[in-house]
Parts: structure tokens; sequence; C-alpha cells
């Protein structure tokens, strides 16, 4: 992909951050039109269903693989260039992280991409939870949380000061993570004829797995023809959140990827929503359910910064490129919302009523 026509049109920084603007866009419109969502995947899981919200979430963890995987059979991405290969991995943070974040997201009522999404078509609750996930995340990133973050990552790393490719670990052929990604979109599929889900929905939620590898290939891209170090990376949420907190509250703050991606996907979901007449403001039903949100926002955004990612940026973004830990975080995202949603909603919602 030569890019070398737009750098004599724009300074490096403003191209970054748009190229981070057009791939938020894609994924906030199509994540808004899809309901594309791992906490309601979980917990129909949880429930005993492989429902709707599975159907949707398997089908888009399938397209980034496919896409990001046949983007690098085809020289457009390296994997080992992208920034959570690029670095030390965390066991322990993949593992205490994503339960965490698992938990957060079934009291929160949403990741951290769902709450951008809906923050976007009027939802209060999940602006006001968004705010507190990203500074949460900001500290446990870079203030008074960053010790016990770092101690916590530290227990057990990954060797050798980069984080490991399963594939290459596995030493499994060429082509093995693309028909990977064929056999979970069959699957996928599978269950969406079942459930009876209509081609609209599994476009959009093509859509949203298209969008990560569009953030993979063309922040790789820029990262060869840019005279200045480009971080090689794609969608997720928790990190780009406190950054873009931080980008209005510092003055020597500065555009990147994550700071176009953050404002793409609102702006996205604004108009998906707009066009569909989903507009619409809500708020908090209670004390009750502003504390269990509040909660819940606060352990995705340690556990997000522990984990080294959430549900999209390990779980989908990071899945795609098979970085070990980060496939070891989405487990325990699974893991942790599983047992969030039988003892908070399951077992306590059957004892209330």
């Amino acid at each position: 992909m030569n890019l070398g026509f737009l750098f004599d049109l724009m300074e490096e920084a403003v191209l970054v951050a748009l190229f981070g603007l057009l791939v938020g866009a894609v994924f906030g419109f199509a994540a808004q039109r899809s309901s594309f969502c791992l906490r309601a995947a979980t917990v129909e899981f949880a429930r005993g269903q492989l429902g709707p919200r599975v159907s949707v979430w398997l089908l888009t963890f399938s397209t980034a693989v496919i896409w990001v995987q046949s983007a690098q059979m085809l020289g457009l991405f390296r994997a080992s260039d992208a920034r959570m290969m690029a670095v030390t991995g965390s066991w322990s943070g993949a593992v205490i992280g994503g339960l965490m974040f698992g938990a957060g997201m079934v009291l929160a009522r949403g990741c951290s991409g769902r709450l951008l999404v809906l923050a976007a078509t009027g939802n209060l609750r999940s602006v006001i939870s968004g705010l507190i996930l990203a500074v949460v995340a900001q500290m446990a990133l870079h203030g008074a949380l960053s010790p016990a973050r770092e101690a916590l990552a530290g227990l057990w790393t990954t060797p050798g000061g980069t984080n490991i490719d399963l594939l290459a670990a596995l030493s499994l052929p060429e082509g093995t993570g693309l028909a990977i990604g064929c056999v979970t979109a069959i699957l996928a599929l599978f269950l969406a004829r079942r459930n009876q889900i209509g081609a609209r929905v599994l476009i959009f939620a093509s859509g949203v797995g298209f969008a990560v590898a569009l953030g993979w290939v063309s922040t790789f891209a820029l990262s060869q023809q840019a005279f200045d170090p480009v971080s090689v990376t794609s969608a997720t949420f928790s990190g780009p959140s406190a950054n873009m907190l931080m980008f209005f509250l510092t003055p020597d703050a500065v555009l990147d990827f994550d700071i176009g991606l953050v404002p793409g996907v609102f702006a996205g979901a604004f108009v998906a929503a707009a066009l569909s007449r989903e507009l619409k403001f809500q708020g908090f039903e209670g004390e009750g359910q502003m504390r269990r949100s509040m909660t819940g926002a606060a352990l995705m955004g340690f556990g997000a910064m522990l984990a080294g990612g959430c549900a999209i940026g390990a779980g989908v973004s990071g899945g795609s490129i098979f970085v070990a830990t980060a496939w070891l975080a989405l487990l325990c995202m699974w893991i942790g919302a599983v047992i969030t949603d039988l003892l908070v909603d399951q077992v306590r919602g059957a004892v209330t009523a």
C-alpha cells in the first residue's frame, strides 16, 4: 500500500490520526448496526444459549482473523511488527486483568467499546461509565494505580522481551490462522442461520472485523513510509480512551492513531443511530444501577491495562494476530463474565425474586 502521496499533502501526525478516525468510523457504524458486544455474547453463553449475540461475536472475530491473516499472507502486514507483539507479554496480567475486565463488563452492561458506541446514541449511563473507565485506565497506566499494575503484571511474563506468536510457537504451517478463521466463520454462519439473523446484521458484524484488519494494515503501511515512528496497532479502547482524556487535559499532547480512533467510533455510531432513528437519551434507573455500573467501569479500566487490552484490543485485535497473552486474556474475560453473571444476575436475581 503506497501512501507516499498522502505524506506530501499533510503532516504525518495528522495523517495517522485521520486513519484512526477512518478505522473508528467504520467500527462505530458497523458495531452500532450489528449490536456487537462481548458482554451480551458471554451472558448468552452463561445461560446455556448459543444465540444471536454469540453468532454476531463469532462472525466479527472470524472476519477479523480472515482479513488479517490474508493480509499477512499477501505481504500487506507483519504481525511481528505489531506493538502488542513486540513488547513483553504478561501471563499473570492476562489472567487477573482478564477476569477483572470480564466481571466489570457484566456489571457495567457493556465492554469499553460498547460503552463508547452506546454513548454516541445518547446513553448517559455509558457516558459516565466511559469517563470512569478512562480515568481509572490512566491511573493504572501512569498514575496512582501504576505500581499495583506493574507488580501484578510482573509476576509471570513472556521470555525474551517480546510476546509469543501462538502459531509460530506451535510450529503450525502457513495458512493455519486463515483456516481457523474460516472454520470459526462457518460455525458463526451456522448459528446465525439457526437464530434467523438477517443478512444486514451479518454484513455489519463482518464490518466490525474488517475495521480491525483495516487498522492493522493501515498502521503497518504508515510505519513503513513515515519518517517518524508509527506504532502498528488497531482497534482497542481502554488505552485510547485514557489517551484521549489526557489529550484534552495536557498542553503537550500529540496527535496519533488513538486520538483519531475514539472520536471516529463516536461519530460512526452517532451517524448509524441517527439514520436508524435510535438516538435517545437514557439515564440510570436508580442508585443501585449507578453503583453497579461505576464499579464495573473501574474494574474494566484497571483490568484492561493489566491484561494488555480490552475486549476489542485483546479479544479481537490481539486475537486476530494470535498474540498468546491476548488469547489467554480473552479466555479469562469469558470466564470472569460467566461467573459474574451466574453469581450476580442469575443466583442473586433468583433469590431476590
